[in-house]
């Protein structure tokens, strides 16, 4: 090659690198706010939404560009220069510009930005990657068939997936959690910050990590809420987490009088629902935009799911002696209104789950262990076959695969950043203990138990004042700091019934055309009240058929709009003391609400009898039907809703 050849290569391969280079900055682009589907709600000027553009493999810095969604919001006191806070989402699978709601208004806004983005594949970013797949695993989980049947059907969607992306020309192997690092890196760069502040929750704990151990310059301090602290016992120790938290409720429930007395034996229970249920599956009817079919079966297998997901809520938790003896009874009407959680459970990108997972998380992680250590729960029956089928899965998702994708997290120990660690007493997926694991690989870790709680418990409002005064204080907090959290209520003496759930869902949705009707039935009935009992008091009827009606009309007047304000003051009560019991109907200290509603009905059907009979003789029929049409409407709305 000659000289002049020579300069032109070199010149070329300089532009090639200065490019490549160039790509691995990443660029930030502003937009409208156009893209989030709630962007008409959110009135807050200080946002900026935008898109990161970053190689879809850092490796090959020429390879395709791809676009991660980010929100900035800037920080409401108006620094110029204030410092970030990024939070990082968790699944893995699931972005965070939604959760833009739950930082609108947080403490750590006032001094710091906050920057949320979608990890690559989900939410907002571009490619999304099958973001279908949810739904096609809870259509799976619906149906009436065994789990190794589940897990045949749920291997089969998800390769079916792959097969899609890589038609589509992308990278499996490019998303994971070193990807979304360096994307982190690249984000911050354009957004010019020097450094910030990183929290992670659930597996984007782990994401964290991996972010620390690649960039510890980039951040000033870390917290991890709900943290994973050993990626090779992720799966593997899953039951074994999941049944030690359930046992903290049974301990509870038995330590309980009232529960004890509601709810006995209840970890006996437990086991007795899963022997029944894998003989005698429940079927339940749902809506169909849940579910193509309308309907669910819950087996044993669904019913240990329902179990762990419900120890991730503190509200959740305090229903579980509750939702156990439900199923032993075989309430259609309360387990129908479980779904619509199955249905969250699910409502993350699971294209990008399985890139997670197959690459980096289920290949270090032992089937044979998590199968050893969940035997010895003999009424069990084994692991939970929505995580085991994972397994199965990736197993096939990885078939062509090489090597796989291991972090060697040892540069943590360097770092003298300030770390802070929660972990939530009954979290059955990152138990309590992790909290001191993860703690203890930093150099300057802090754990702290939050008592009471669940999954993710640094959104709560002690969390939230710790995390605020760590990040804007430098305050260690206490180990303590969560004895002082409200204690444990187990539900006690609930009256089951699954019409408290359709009336609490129908108010809430506040449609007008359905809810007019019975607001002018309402004022109908206090009118008549009001202007007619006052004539009563004035004698000024007569004859005695016009008195016994029109006593009848207000009498059966004052118990409908009694029940019914009643109900839904009952409502609104319960759900300040617990959302979750609407799922199966009102305490018992509202039971004198069905008393009056059953006299409402009773004075109904006999004014109504008593109009018919007497209609020729009445003065004033025409606001006697009124009255009756109206009341009877009120009755309608409780049938309706099943109340009745």
């Amino acid at each position: 090659m000659n000289t002049y050849m020579k300069n032109i290569f070199n010149a070329l391969l300089l532009l090639i690198t200065c490019t490549a280079l160039h790509g691995q900055e990443g660029t930030f682009k502003k937009v409208d706010s156009s893209y989030h589907r709630y962007a008409d709600y959110i009135e807050d000027d200080a946002i900026t939404w935008g898109y990161l553009s970053v190689p879809e493999d850092w490796n090959q810095p020429m390879s395709d560009s791809i676009k991660i969604a980010v929100s900035v919001l800037k920080n409401t006191s108006g620094k110029a220069n204030a410092e970030a806070l990024v939070f990082i989402q968790g699944g893995p699978g699931q972005g965070s510009v939604d959760d833009v709601w739950s930082w609108l208004n947080h403490s750590l806004r006032k001094n710091h930005d906050i920057v949320l983005f979608d990890t690559r594949g989900t939410g907002y970013s571009q490619p999304r990657l099958c973001p279908d797949l949810g739904k096609e695993f809870l259509a799976i989980l619906a149906k009436n068939q065994s789990p190794s049947k589940d897990e045949e059907q749920k291997a089969n969607a998800a390769l079916a997936c792959k097969s899609d992306l890589i038609k589509k020309g992308i990278n499996v192997e490019a998303y994971q959690s070193t990807s979304v690092a360096k994307d982190l890196h690249a984000l911050k760069n354009s957004l010019g910050y020097k450094q910030w502040n990183i929290y992670g929750v659930s597996y984007g704990t782990y994401m964290a990590q991996v972010y620390a151990n690649m960039f510890p310059n980039d951040i000033s301090k870390l917290i991890l809420d709900s943290s994973i602290s050993n990626i090779t016992e992720y799966y593997t120790a899953n039951t074994t987490n999941y049944m030690t938290s359930l046992q903290k409720v049974f301990k509870a429930c038995e330590a309980d009088e009232n529960c004890n007395k509601n709810y006995p034996n209840i970890e006996n229970i437990y086991y007795e629902v899963i022997a029944d249920l894998e003989k005698n599956p429940i079927t339940v009817d749902v809506d169909k935009f849940l579910i193509e079919s309308e309907s669910f079966t819950f087996n044993a297998e669904d019913f240990k799911v329902a179990l762990q997901q419900a120890l991730y809520n503190k509200q959740l938790v305090a229903v579980i002696p509750l939702l156990i003896y439900e199923f032993k009874a075989r309430n259609k009407i309360a387990l129908g209104n479980l779904v619509p959680a199955f249905s969250a459970l699910l409502n993350m990108d699971y294209g990008v789950y399985y890139c997670v997972s197959c690459n980096e998380t289920l290949p270090v992680n032992d089937i044979e262990t998590l199968e050893q250590k969940s035997n010895s729960y003999k009424g069990l029956k084994g692991p939970i076959s929505f995580y085991k089928s994972d397994f199965v899965v990736c197993d096939q998702w990885n078939i062509q695969k090489d090597s796989i994708i291991y972090q060697n997290l040892d540069k943590l120990k360097e770092s003298n950043m300030p770390v802070l660690v929660f972990g939530g007493e009954f979290d059955p997926i990152t138990p309590e203990g992790n909290a001191e694991k993860t703690a203890n690989l930093f150099n300057n870790g802090t754990a702290v138990t939050a008592y009471t709680y669940g999954h993710v418990p640094s959104f709560t409002r002690i969390g939230t004042e710790v995390v605020t005064a760590f990040i804007d204080k430098n305050e260690v907090p206490e180990k303590e700091v969560f004895k002082k959290a409200p204690a444990l209520q187990i539900v006690n003496s609930i009256t089951v019934n699954g019409g408290v759930s359709s009336m609490g869902n129908s108010l809430d949705e506040q449609d007008p055309l359905f809810l007019t009707p019975l607001l002018i039935a309402l004022g109908v009935a206090l009118a008549f009240i009001i202007a007619h009992g006052i004539k009563l008091i004035r004698r000024k009827y007569k004859k005695l058929s016009d008195k016994i009606v029109r006593i009848l009309c207000l009498l059966t007047s004052v118990f409908g709009i009694i029940s019914l304000i009643g109900f839904v003051n009952a409502l609104l009560t319960t759900v300040d003391q617990n959302f979750y019991i609407l799922a199966f109907g009102l305490p018992s200290s509202y039971d004198y609400l069905y008393i009056f509603m059953w006299i409402f009905l009773g004075l109904l059907s006999l004014t109504l009898l008593f109009y018919v009979i007497k209609i020729k003789q009445l003065n004033e029929r025409s606001i006697l039907f009124s009255i009756v049409f109206s009341n009877i409407l009120i009755a309608v709305y409780f049938l309706y809703w099943g109340i009745i």
